[in-house]
């Protein structure tokens, strides 16, 4: 049996976070941000370059919910996202999950860690995919 790993994805207006699992799908690790400024064919670019390197059989696209639970812009934007995810990798699963509280807890995460303001920025991406992973892997365990 092949062990196929799941990839996590933090999508962002900038910048998108990516994190995967490892082979047995038991950890999830941060791997890279994308800074892509808009241009989605940077990141599916990438994507592409990724899956082929860690064997990737499902991604987990985290959605942008809001605190209250109403659908912000950014959800339209990720589902626009994860159409095109659907349309270029059409043999891989392709999920979504909710991430209210990714953010929060990789804010917190960082804090924990002491990490500087700089850095911050450039990790809290993929710390937010990491969380996106691991809540996921938990889910469906």
């Amino acid at each position: 049996m092949n062990n196929m790993r799941m990839l996590g994805i933090d999508y962002g207006d900038a910048r998108v976070g990516i994190a995967v699992s490892d082979a047995l799908g038991i950890t999830a690790q941060g791997l890279e941000t994308i800074h892509h400024d808009g241009n989605d064919k940077i990141v599916l670019k990438r994507l592409e370059e990724l899956l082929k390197m860690y064997e990737v059989d499902t991604i987990v696209v985290g959605m942008p919910i809001n605190m209250n639970g109403t659908l912000g812009e950014r959800v339209e934007k990720t589902k626009k996202f994860i159409h095109k995810l659907k349309c270029k990798f059409n043999n891989i699963r392709i999920e979504s999950i909710d991430e209210r509280l990714t953010t929060v807890f990789a804010h917190k995460t960082m804090n924990f860690l002491d990490v500087n303001k700089k850095e911050k920025k450039n990790i809290v991406d993929t710390i937010s995919a990491v969380y996106i992973l691991e809540s996921y892997m938990n889910k469906s365990h």
